[in-house]
């Protein structure tokens, strides 16, 4: 469907559910929804990334199918969702290249840089047995390709947020204000709105389930993990000039450990629920790179865990590359595939603490 059908299609649903409002408790749309009377692009985006699909509306609306109002909040709101993913991202058209083929496409690059380090590592010698990862690919350059990456993609993170938070309406000073970052944070950390009032999302047979949630969770926090691992490591070499490779029983290699434990569980489970057991009410992945986003993250850890486990044998310097591209493919592709959800919902939530605190008839400004 394309985005201006989804947006004509998302103003209907918007103004039949502000009639009826039956499902105003379940979630933080449909009381945003009410502090609106017209719907325009920039107030869908905002719902569509403020919607959680946990499917309570669907299967509590009197209008959905097969009634003739074919009332479908969740498909309707990821529709425009993933459309506004490619919508912010810049530049356009590596956006619409990687949603046409996501995980082929992301495959192919891993594959082409893993390649090309172990050319690099072999041309020198350095894939034979040793434990040192510098003597494999050395520190400089390392630390070299993946600043000069993470610089890139934050920049362009930054350029996609900057358009979406725009196209809300909101100023940046309203954006760091404490009191909505703080709430916003809460209902990030315990992914309030994957709860259902406490009874998890609902399944493909209107059944509520956690599942959905506890994989999400250990996704978002098992990345936190492996983040805190790369900073811990950081602090260690530059500040400490204590360089890797690290004890098992390290602070790096415990929160890696970790960080790579919930980063095979979350994305193996949500990817589990998403083919296995879909939802009825969303008709299809609208993202391309979503499922390619659940693929590296899963590739990215078990590599990473292989590693650590074989980084004393001679096949270290070969997993340390193929580890490596895949993390050097998860970095490029963020802003372009299911990972800047996580920017514009976290923006929605923050924009939504705002209007609460704002005057309730302040419509539409």
């Amino acid at each position: 469907m394309p985005f201006a059908n989804a947006l004509e299609e998302g103003e209907r649903i918007m103004r039949i559910c502000n009639a009826c409002r039956y499902c105003e408790g379940y979630c933080a749309v449909f009381p945003a929804m009410e502090k609106r009377i017209v719907f325009a692009r920039g107030d869908l985006n905002y719902l569509a990334n403020l919607c959680h699909d946990c499917g309570e509306c669907y299967h509590a609306c009197q209008y959905a199918p097969p009634h003739e109002f074919a009332v479908n909040v969740p498909d309707t709101m990821a529709r425009i969702r993933s459309m506004s993913y490619r919508q912010y991202a810049w530049p356009m058209f590596l956006s619409n290249a990687f949603n046409r083929r996501g995980v082929a496409t992301s495959l192919g690059i891993a594959a082409t840089i893993a390649i090309l380090l172990l050319l690099c590592s072999g041309a020198f010698g350095h894939l034979g047995p040793v434990s040192d990862f510098y003597r494999v690919i050395p520190h400089r350059t390392l630390a070299m390709g993946f600043g000069a990456v993470s610089l890139i993609v934050a920049v362009l993170l930054l350029t996609g947020f900057v358009r979406f938070w725009r196209d809300v309406g909101e100023t940046f000073s309203d954006l760091v204000k404490p009191k909505a970052l703080t709430s916003a944070l809460g209902d990030i950390l315990s992914l309030r709105y994957l709860g259902s009032g406490g009874v998890g999302c609902t399944d493909n047979v209107g059944r509520h389930s956690s599942w959905r949630r506890y994989f999400h969770q250990f996704t978002f926090y098992g990345f936190m993990l492996c983040f805190a691992a790369t900073c811990v490591g950081t602090f260690d070499h530059y500040i400490l000039h204590s360089p890797a490779p690290y004890p098992f029983l390290s602070a790096p290699v415990i929160l890696g450990t970790l960080g790579g434990i919930g980063l095979l569980v979350g994305p193996a489970g949500l990817y589990f629920l998403k083919h296995r057991v879909p939802q009825p009410e969303i008709e299809a992945d609208h993202s391309g790179m979503g499922t390619s986003f659940i693929v590296l993250l899963f590739l990215t850890s078990a590599t990473g865990l292989v590693l650590l486990a074989l980084r004393n044998s001679h096949y270290m310097g070969a997993w340390l590359c193929i580890h490596l591209a895949l993390v050097m493919t998860l970095f490029l592709t963020l802003p372009y595939g299911k990972f800047v959800h996580s920017l514009y919902r976290g923006g929605a939530l923050v924009k939504y603490a705002l209007e609460r605190a704002r005057p309730r008839y302040r419509l539409n400004d």
